[in-house]
């Protein structure tokens, strides 16, 4: 059974295998620039990195506020609202999210707009307003939907696992003191629980921004779908794919090595 490493070998071990893959991502640069092929494809692919920049962004910043309000919900007093909680959780986890986009986008959405223009049926007769069709719901946003709706049953379990890890005596010497339960939140579990929870939601973060490619199955222009699209009709797969697998692992390892070190300045910082 292999023992952790001790402190000593962590802060000797240096990461020759990030100048490894920076001098290999330098290489790769220098290939891009020089040859017009690829970089022809890169021109091409590199627009769809917004598009996959906003819809993580959004889907992740939605999805952790859904996670949060779903790990307060399953920590209440009240029995109903904990089952609730873990009926979500529970069911959400089990699908897959590619079903859950297509759930989302090609049964959900009609269903929304469906149940929505029942409801404004009296308005609609009387001229105030008009029912709404599918197509306004655009797929990209669908696909946003899909991906909050996905990750904030992992969310929640985070979120919740953080907060039990908190001293109960801590939190019970903040009741003696006459601190409300917000106050205790605020002051006494959420400082303590961030340092359990950043690290497993920054990992959810990075992992959103791979599944994020997802979203090109219902056509949203994102780094994937610009990618299918060129090859599709230049039939250089080879360069096509290299160029797109080079771009997620700029964003990828690059948000990792950033998010890492925000983790360590947190696990620096004195503890309450």
């Amino acid at each position: 059974m292999a023992l952790p490493p001790s402190p000593r070998h962590e802060k000797d071990d240096r990461p020759w295998w990030l100048v490894v893959l920076v001098l290999i991502g330098v290489v790769l640069a220098v290939v891009i620039i020089t040859n017009d092929i690829y970089a022809q494809v890169f021109r091409t692919v590199v627009n769809g990195a917004g598009i996959t920049v906003f819809v993580t962004l959004v889907a992740f910043v939605l999805a952790t506020v859904l996670g949060l309000g779903i790990a307060l919900l399953g920590l209440s007093d009240n029995i109903v609202l904990r089952q609730i909680a873990r009926f979500y959780i529970e069911i959400i986890r089990g699908i897959p999210i590619l079903v859950l986009l297509f759930y989302i986008a090609f049964v959900g959405a009609p269903g929304v707009v469906a149940a929505y223009n029942f409801l404004i049926t009296p308005l609609v007769k009387a001229g105030i307003a008009e029912p709404i069709l599918v197509r306004d719901l655009s797929l990209m946003w669908r696909a946003i939907i899909a991906l909050m709706i996905g990750y904030s049953s992992f969310i929640a379990e985070i979120f919740r696992a953080g907060f039990q890890s908190v001293d109960i005596g801590q939190i019970e010497a903040a009741k003696s003191l006459g601190l409300s339960r917000y106050r205790r939140f605020r002051l006494v579990v959420f400082p303590q629980a961030i340092r359990v929870i950043f690290p497993p939601l920054s990992n959810d973060f990075v992992s959103m921004v791979k599944d994020s490619s997802l979203v090109s199955v219902l056509g949203v222009a994102d780094i994937t779908q610009m990618g299918k699209v060129y090859a599709s009709g230049s039939f250089r797969f080879f360069e096509t794919y290299s160029i797109v697998t080079y771009i997620y692992l700029i964003l990828t390892i690059g948000l990792s090595l950033a998010l890492r070190r925000i983790e360590k300045k947190m696990k620096q910082m004195p503890r309450r």
